[in-house]
């Protein structure tokens, strides 16, 4: 699997949900909900990926801040705290710094050489392409 360029797998940023740093929380529930993903790439206002938001993230926050029944949309993302953030690889990584990651994560954010998000790889496609 060495010679495989990581791109092959590549979910392309256009395909992907994501979140921007100074969404509302009442953003947040809605993509999250309406994907139904767990864990969703952050992004700042330029397109930088800077983090990953879990379900865990803000469970941990409600629960810490007493937030149930607040408006959510008066809430930003920014003041979440992440206990944990999916690391990225470069869009030149090869399949190794892939694989090394995709084994620790659901997904790995791909970046360019600025650090710009520019999609994901799933470990289901990864897993299903070694298993073709």
């Amino acid at each position: 699997m060495t010679g495989i360029n990581i791109l092959f797998f590549l979910t392309p940023k256009a395909e992907v949900a994501y979140l921007e740093k100074n969404d509302s929380l009442q953003q947040v529930f809605e993509k999250m909900e309406y994907r139904k993903y767990s864990t969703i790439p952050i992004l700042d206002s330029n397109g930088k990926y800077i983090g990953t938001l879990t379900e865990g993230d803000l469970l941990w926050y409600f629960h810490n801040n007493r937030m149930l029944g607040r408006n959510y949309e008066l809430m930003r993302l920014a003041d979440v705290p992440r206990r944990f953030d999916y690391e990225p690889v470069n869009v030149n990584s090869n399949m190794e710094d892939l694989l090394s990651k995709i084994i620790q994560q659901n997904f790995v954010p791909v970046v360019d050489d600025c650090d710009k998000f520019i999609g994901i790889i799933t470990r289901r496609d990864v897993i299903q392409h070694l298993y073709k």
